[in-house]
C-alpha cells in the first residue's frame, strides 16, 4: 500500500511538472505536500527521492527538495541523447509499421490539435511529449518507452524554462509530417523529419529567458491525484 501511495504522489508531481504547474526552482516543502495528499512526510520523502532518479527533483542538504533547474549544457545534452535514441527508434518503427499503429499515431496527433484549439497548455504540453513515448509503446519496447518518457519529462522542464511561444504549434505540425512518412514506409524521410523536428525544438529554446517565481501552495491548488 505504501509503495502504491508513493508512486501516486510521484506520478502526480511529475504530471504537475510536465504540465508546467510546478516551475523549475520551486521549493517542495514536505509538510505542505503531506497535508495536501493526506499522508505522512515519510511517504512524501520517498516520492521525492523517486523523482531525483530522473532528475526532475533536486535534494539539497539542509535545504530540502526543489524542482530541478536544468542548465543550458544539460539541456543540450538531453536533446543530443534524444536525437541518438529517436533516430533509431524511427527507423525501427518503419520496419514494423502496421495500419493500426499509424491510426494510433494519427489519433494522438488529432488529440494534440484539439488541445491547441482549446488553448489547453497543460494537456498540449503533455501530448506533444507523449507522441514520442507513444511511438516506443506501439513498438512493444517497454524499456525504450520508459527511457523516452524520462527524457521527455526532463525536456518539459527545459522547455518551460527556455521555449519560445510559437514552438508548440510547429511541433504538432512536424508530428503530423512524421506520421505521414511512417505511413508511407519511407524510413529515410521519417528519420530526417524526426532529426529536424528535435533540432527545431532545441533551436527554439531561448537560453537568456528569465523564469518567473512560483509558489508551491498556488501549484497545489490546481494539482489532483
Amino acid at each position: 500500500m505504501e509503495s502504491t501511495t508513493t508512486r501516486t504522489i510521484a506520478d502526480a508531481l511529475t504530471r504537475a511538472i510536465v504540465e508546467h504547474k510546478l516551475r523549475p526552482g520551486t521549493k517542495l516543502g514536505e509538510q505542505k505536500l503531506a497535508d495536501h495528499f493526506g499522508v505522512s512526510r515519510t511517504l512524501v520523502r520517498q516520492a521525492l527521492f523517486q523523482l531525483t532518479q530522473n532528475r526532475l527533483v533536486t535534494l539539497e542538504p539542509a535545504r530540502g527538495a526543489y524542482v530541478s533547474t536544468p542548465s543550458v549544457q544539460e539541456a543540450r545534452q538531453v536533446f543530443a541523447v534524444r536525437r541518438m535514441l529517436e533516430t533509431e527508434m524511427t527507423r525501427a518503427f518503419v520496419a514494423g509499421v502496421t495500419p493500426a499503429k499509424i491510426q494510433a499515431l494519427r489519433t494522438h496527433v488529432a488529440a494534440e490539435q484539439a488541445a491547441m484549439d482549446r488553448s489547453d497548455v497543460g494537456e498540449r504540453t503533455e501530448l506533444l511529449g507523449d507522441f514520442h513515448v507513444r511511438m516506443a509503446e506501439l513498438m512493444g519496447n517497454e524499456v525504450l518507452a520508459q527511457m523516452i518518457a524520462d527524457l521527455t519529462s526532463r525536456c518539459a522542464l527545459i522547455m518551460l524554462m527556455y521555449q519560445s511561444d510559437s514552438a508548440a504549434e510547429h511541433s504538432h505540425e512536424e508530428h503530423a509530417e512524421i506520421v505521414s512518412a511512417l505511413a508511407a514506409k519511407d524510413a529515410e524521410l521519417a528519420v530526417r523529419l524526426m532529426q529536424e523536428h528535435l533540432l527545431h525544438v532545441e533551436a527554439g529554446l531561448m537560453f537568456d529567458r528569465e523564469m518567473p517565481a512560483n509558489d508551491l501552495s498556488q501549484a497545489l491548488s490546481s494539482l489532483s491525484v
